[in-house]
């Protein structure tokens, strides 16, 4: 299909507002990227310019070595899923499907065989003509990603797909895109979303935008297991991580931190010398803390408990705005209002200076 490489790529309003600026990224065939950041992050924005949709104001977008800063979005190659479906409704999802093939003049036998591909890869054989009020929400997203297929573009772009429909749907189609997908190893895909699991589950790698540029690049579980800053470690995983500030008191292979709160902690990130009685903040994932002895690295009394099932979630409430939160396996109610020690392994304590990874040094 096709690769893209952004170079110092800058969205600016008016000449003064800043969207985005400096974005450095490369896409390689095959790949299904991820933008994800908070609202406003810039990361629709980055879609569009990349649709030709809204106007790069600096730097280049190349796809396979070609600049197409000033190629009108249909001579891109490039199809995109809206949030929403944007069918027409007095059309079948066979003539939805078939509408960009027949403004482009293309022969009859050629659109058949197209639609017959997308369809047979989506499952809407049985549903080629009805209308779209006829189809479940579901149903009608996939006539808008089989309405993409069928023009055979380089790169796929989809903006937040799923956001329309229910908890339910967004599984099931969650699921159907990463099927077709699957379905489709040299397509290049490029996706944009606010649901972490979407995110987690979907993504060849995972682009998180933020103030107004990239945050951090990575793989999924790279993300996850090795954040270079505590804004990433904060917005990838649910709960998001809990940060407690303590001490360097031990320096070497493993790092000792004395918390604030009175508790220890002991990280695999390695510290020289110059680090000691530095200030820091220890990170330690919800589901990362296991029931603790006597070397506690946290202990709190339980304010709230969340029964949800296969895990509960302890609330401690420790005079700060944010709550310390951990998750454990199975139900435990009867914590509610009772201390619990806590502790971490090593390897799954993470080190943070001035919002920045120690282990990115």
């Amino acid at each position: 299909m096709a690769d893209l490489k952004l170079t110092n790529v800058a969205k600016t309003y008016g000449g003064t507002v800043d969207v985005l600026k400096n974005i450095n990224l490369d896409i390689k065939t095959g790949e299904l990227i991820v933008f994800v950041g908070p609202s406003g992050c810039g990361k629709s924005t980055l879609l569009r310019m990349i649709a030709g949709l809204e106007k790069i104001t600096g730097g280049t977008l190349e796809i396979d070595g070609l600049m197409v800063n000033d190629v009108p979005p249909a001579q891109r190659g490039i199809a995109m899923v809206f949030q929403s479906y944007a069918l027409y409704p007095h059309m079948t999802v066979r003539d939805n499907m078939a509408f960009a093939l027949k403004i482009a003049k293309k022969p009859q036998a050629e659109i058949d065989a197209a639609i017959s591909k997308a369809a047979r890869i989506l499952q809407l054989e049985p549903y080629l003509d009805r209308l779209p009020k006829a189809l479940s929400g579901g149903q009608r997203q996939r006539v808008a990603i089989g309405r993409s297929i069928v023009r055979d573009p380089k790169v796929y772009l989809f903006d937040e797909p799923l956001s329309n429909l229910d908890a339910a749907l967004r599984v099931a189609t969650r699921i159907e895109i990463a099927q077709l997908k699957e379905s489709m190893p040299d397509s290049t895909m490029i996706y944009v979303t606010h649901d972490q699991v979407e995110a987690m589950t979907l993504a060849s790698r995972i682009v998180v935008l933020a103030n107004k540029g990239i945050a951090q690049v990575g793989t999924p579980l790279e993300l996850y297991e090795k954040p270079n800053s505590e804004f990433v470690a904060q917005f990838i995983g649910s709960p998001a991580m809990n940060l407690l500030a303590g001490t360097v008191t031990g320096t070497g292979a493993q790092t000792t931190v004395k918390l604030a709160g009175g508790g220890t902690a002991v990280s695999h990130y390695p510290t020289t010398e110059a680090d000691m009685g530095a200030s820091v903040n220890v990170g330690v994932r919800p589901e990362d803390f296991v029931a603790a002895g006597e070397n506690a690295l946290f202990e709190g009394t339980v304010d709230i408990t969340e029964a949800l099932g296969e895990v509960t979630l302890l609330y401690f409430h420790t005079g700060g705005a944010t709550p310390v939160i951990a998750k454990l396996p199975g139900i435990h109610a009867e914590l509610r209002g009772k201390p619990v020690r806590l502790t971490a392994a090593p390897e799954k304590v993470h080190l943070f200076k001035d919002g920045q990874s120690l282990l990115y040094r």
